[in-house]
């Protein structure tokens, strides 16, 4: 039986690479996992369960975090006007924090053995995934196909 491991999907280049490598090359139960934070329309979240299930996952999960995201996080950022460099939202970094919260429930309560994500080591968006997961499931190991493999994104299309 294969191991189950549910990817942070976003339906992008990353996220589309490491469920093809974790599938065809790894040989694991690919769970693509993608947290709606509230930006997506209906079809565009239709059209990223599409992707997910044409590069070859056993299951797709929609989880919509808005209304939680808001109330806990953005409705402080957006009172306080908190601009980074006064130019730039901190709702981006913030809202790595709720996905990576809601692929880590979704990985617990499904018996889950792997996370990965697709970030790369060039930012700091694989820490805020690996510190929610480190701290919410502990017990579950968590890959990061892209930055262990070192990839370019010209290899990652290739």
């Amino acid at each position: 039986m294969k191991e189950k491991i549910a990817v942070a999907f976003s339906g992008g280049l990353d996220t589309s690479f490491c469920v093809k490598y974790l599938t065809k090359e790894k040989n694991f139960d690919v769970h693509s996992v993608f947290v709606n934070t509230g930006s997506f329309t209906d079809q565009q979240v239709k059209d990223i369960e599409q992707k997910a299930y044409s590069l070859g996952v056993s299951q797709h999960q929609t989880i919509d975090v808005s209304e939680t995201y808001y109330s806990r996080c953005i409705r402080y950022l957006i009172f306080g006007n908190m601009l980074r460099n006064k130019t730039y939202p901190m709702s981006v970094s913030s809202e790595r924090i709720f996905q990576a919260m809601a692929v880590a429930n979704y990985a617990a309560k499904n018996g889950i053995e792997y996370i990965a994500h697709g970030s790369t080591g060039a930012g700091n968006d694989q820490v805020r995934f690996e510190l929610i997961f480190n701290i919410m499931v502990p017990e579950i190991q968590v890959l990061a196909p892209i930055r262990e493999l070192q990839l370019s994104r010209e290899e990652e299309t290739d």
